[in-house]
């Protein structure tokens, strides 16, 4: 029979032991337990909000194209089902063949989509090829001046990012044409004939909510206004910008469409849906802007001196000033502010700012002038009327530009056009 004999362990061993114990007392250790278990629960509870609000967003985009498809069934089942006279059938089935041909262009198109996406963070202007209509509703009541538009539905717009990354909203302005610019140069505008441009005002701005991820966004927003009795509806125009929203950079005008009012018979609801169109800038006013240029000090000095707009109304509260930034050889220079002056009909600056170049050679030279309307006495609420450009590129330059470099230490004053 063999005795096991239990020896006492050596004094280093327990020593050992006794240093790997915590030197805390035992309610700091539940403590610190119990905020490892908080923290886990909460990442737990952020991982079950994200999950659902991924299947949420997919489910709701799934519910969305549902209901657009069976629209669509459902209107081609009420146009075979049509039994009305010949010339209205041949409008209907010419409107299904532009729809066809829309959606024939978006396949064709969706597979070069990613070599021209980067082309589209240029200017609004540079928009070459527009796809898609516009489905809204206007109507005026003479009775209480109230204007009411519906922006119903957007089809067939191009997504040309191939990952339905669309974000389109809508952008309604109303344009009351005031007069007729009389000081502006007649290559500004980019007209040729002999009618003098017209000065725009823009009476009222809305803005649709947003549609995530659908190149058929259905929308269903209703904006109203009142006129004043004095305004003309024959010189109001509605525009309508379909937009893609981005948070981070410029917003992509996608195509427009334009609605003279004095064209349509708006005294009942109309319902119309229209091609959307290649959009384009409005003249909203006019800025006499003098250039300066000091080879010496290699220095630029630029003087606002007046901005000319368009007042339906006087209001004593209306206030304008103006932001001035200038980019050389891709450097963007510091922004300089005018002082806030009264509206007018012709507001007066007569203010100078300096601003210092790089050395030479300046191969482009960009001279950026925005104006914003605010109010005299809250300052923190502005609105932006329009902006001008002037400057030279790598391989062209403006007329004042030119002017400027021909008479060095003169200033040179021209007006220019103030687009929006």
């Amino acid at each position: 029979m063999m005795m096991v004999a239990d020896y006492p362990a050596p004094a280093g061993v327990n020593s050992t032991a006794e240093e790997l114990k915590l030197p805390f007392p035992d309610s700091i250790k539940y403590c610190i337990l119990a905020i490892s278990i908080a923290l886990l629960l909460l990442a737990l509870a952020l991982l079950a909000w994200q999950t659902f609000r991924y299947w949420t967003q997919t489910h709701a985009t799934y519910r969305q194209q549902v209901n657009h498809d069976l629209m669509l069934t459902e209107r081609k089942s009420r146009t075979h089902n049509y039994s009305g006279a010949p010339s209205t059938q041949a409008g209907v089935s010419t409107t299904e063949v532009r729809r066809l041909s829309r959606c024939l262009s978006e396949t064709s198109f969706t597979s070069s989509g990613s070599s021209q996406a980067d082309g589209h963070i240029a200017e609004e202007a540079s928009v070459k090829k527009v796809e898609g209509s516009l489905h809204f509703s206007i109507y005026y009541d003479p009775l209480q001046s109230q204007l009411v538009v519906t922006v119903l539905q957007v089809e067939g717009l191009l997504d040309l990012s191939q990952k339905l990354s669309l974000q389109p909203f809508v952008k309604l302005s109303l344009m009351w044409a005031g007069s007729e610019a009389v000081e502006v140069e007649r290559g500004a505008d980019g007209q040729g004939d002999g009618t003098p441009p017209v000065l725009w005002q823009v009476l009222q701005e809305w803005r649709t909510r947003i549609v995530k991820y659908s190149c058929n966004p259905l929308f269903g927003d209703q904006f109203s206004c009142t006129l004043h009795q004095h305004l003309d509806l024959d010189d109001i125009s509605l525009k309508m910008e379909v937009r893609d929203f981005d948070k981070f950079s410029r917003q992509t005008v996608l195509g427009e469409v334009r609605v003279p009012l004095s064209q349509l018979n708006i005294s009942y609801p109309v319902e119309l849906q229209e091609d959307l169109q290649i959009p384009h800038k409005d003249l909203v006013g006019e800025v006499l802007l003098s250039l300066k240029f000091l080879p010496t000090s290699q220095r630029l000095e630029i003087g606002l001196l007046k901005v000319r707009t368009v007042l339906h109304e006087i209001n004593s509260e209306a206030a304008l000033y103006a932001r001035i930034s200038v980019q050389c050889n891709q450097c963007k220079l510091r922004c300089q502010k005018t002082s806030v002056v009264a509206q007018c009909q012709v507001t007066v600056f007569n203010e100078v700012f300096i601003f210092a170049l790089p050395e030479f050679p300046l191969q482009q030279c960009k001279v950026l002038v925005s104006v914003y309307e605010t109010r005299m006495m809250s300052k923190r609420t502005k609105h932006l009327i329009g902006q001008l450009s002037v400057g030279k590129e790598k391989m062209s330059e403006d007329r004042h530009w030119s002017m400027m470099m021909h008479s060095v230490r003169q200033p040179v004053a021209t007006w220019h056009c103030l687009l929006i």
